[in-house]
C-alpha cells in the first residue's frame, strides 16, 4: 500500500486537509530549540490536532517535548542532522540525538548527497531507524524521496515495520540546480498570488548565485560535522606519494 504523508514546518493546516484520505496520514516538522540554544528541526508522523496542539507548546523545552512524544508513542526522527538550516550545532546536540531519538532523516532530497551519506553513516553508527522524504517546497519535488516498508498492508503496519527495522530510503539527493528550479517556482507562484511581488522580478536574477552560495555553505557544515563527529577527515592536502620537508610539517603542527 502506498501511504503520504506532509510535514508543514510547525502547522497541519496543510496536512488537515487530507486528513479524510484513506492513504494519507497528518505529520509535522516541529522547530525545538535545543538545551545548547540552537534549534532542530524534528520530524513527528501521524499527529493529532490536539498533539500538534502540544507539540507546539513544547517546543521550545527539549525535555519536555521528548517525554510527551514518548508517552504518546508517536514516531519522531532528527531531520537535517548535517545541515545548517536550522543554523549552528553545538557538540552536545549530537549527544541529545543519539541518546534520545529513534530516527535519523538519512535521505532528503534537497540535502546533497555528501549529507545523506554523512547522515546514514551516522545512523548506522548508532543503530538508528532511517527516514527519508523529498521535503518538497514545490511540486515537482514531490516524493523525490521517500521511506518504504516492504510488504506493509496499512499505515499500522507501516510504522510497525519501521520500529522493527525493516524500513529502507530511497530517491534523489538535492542539487544546484533542483533547489534553483524550486525556488524560481515559489517566486512565480508568490507574484501569482500577490501582484505587486512583480515589483521584485529583477531580483530574480540573484537566485543561481544564492543557491549556490547556500550549497557551498552547506557542504563546509557538513564536512565540519562530519570530521568531528564521524571522525571524517578531509581529502589530503598533499597526495601520498608527495613527502614533506620536516620543518614545514612542524610548522603544521
Amino acid at each position: 500500500m502506498t501511504l503520504f504523508t506532509l510535514t508543514d514546518h510547525d502547522s497541519i493546516e496543510g496536512a488537515e486537509k487530507l486528513r479524510h484520505h484513506a492513504d494519507f496520514f497528518v505529520s509535522e516538522e516541529v522547530t525545538c530549540r535545543m538545551p545548547s540554544g540552537t534549534e532542530a528541526h524534528i520530524g513527528v508522523y501521524d499527529v493529532s490536532e490536539r498533539q500538534h496542539t502540544q507539540l507546539l507548546r513544547r517546543r521550545n523545552d527539549l525535555v519536555s517535548l521528548l517525554m510527551y512524544l514518548s508517552e504518546r508513542r508517536l514516531f519522531f526522527s532528527i531531520n537535517h542532522v548535517f545541515s545548517s538550516v536550522t543554523g549552528k550545532r553545538e557538540a552536545e546536540d549530537f549527544e541529545w540525538f543519539r541518546t534520545y531519538f529513534p530516527a535519523v532523516e538519512t535521505h532528503n532530497s534537497h540535502m546533497l548527497e555528501s549529507a545523506n551519506q554523512h547522515a546514514a553513516r551516522l545512523a548506522k553508527r548508532w543503530n538508528k531507524i532511517a527516514i527519508g522524504g523529498s521535503d518538497a517546497h514545490a511540486l515537482p519535488s514531490a516524493g523525490t524521496a521517500y521511506t518504504e516498508v516492504p510488504s506493509a498492508r496499512d499505515k499500522d503496519e507501516f510504522f510497525a515495520g519501521l520500529r522493527s527495522g525493516m524500513g529502507r530510503v530511497a530517491g534523489e539527493s538535492g542539487c544546484f540546480q533542483k533547489l534553483t528550479r524550486d525556488v524560481f517556482l515559489i517566486a512565480a507562484e508568490m507574484m501569482r498570488e500577490k501582484s505587486w511581488t512583480v515589483l521584485l522580478s529583477p531580483l530574480g536574477v540573484l537566485i543561481p548565485a544564492i543557491t549556490s552560495l547556500n550549497y557551498y555553505q552547506e557542504k563546509r557544515f557538513g564536512r565540519r560535522w562530519a570530521e568531528e563527529i564521524l571522525g571524517e577527515s578531509r581529502a589530503r592536502k598533499y597526495p601520498r606519494w608527495i613527502s614533506m620537508p620536516q620543518a614545514a610539517a612542524e610548522e603544521l603542527i
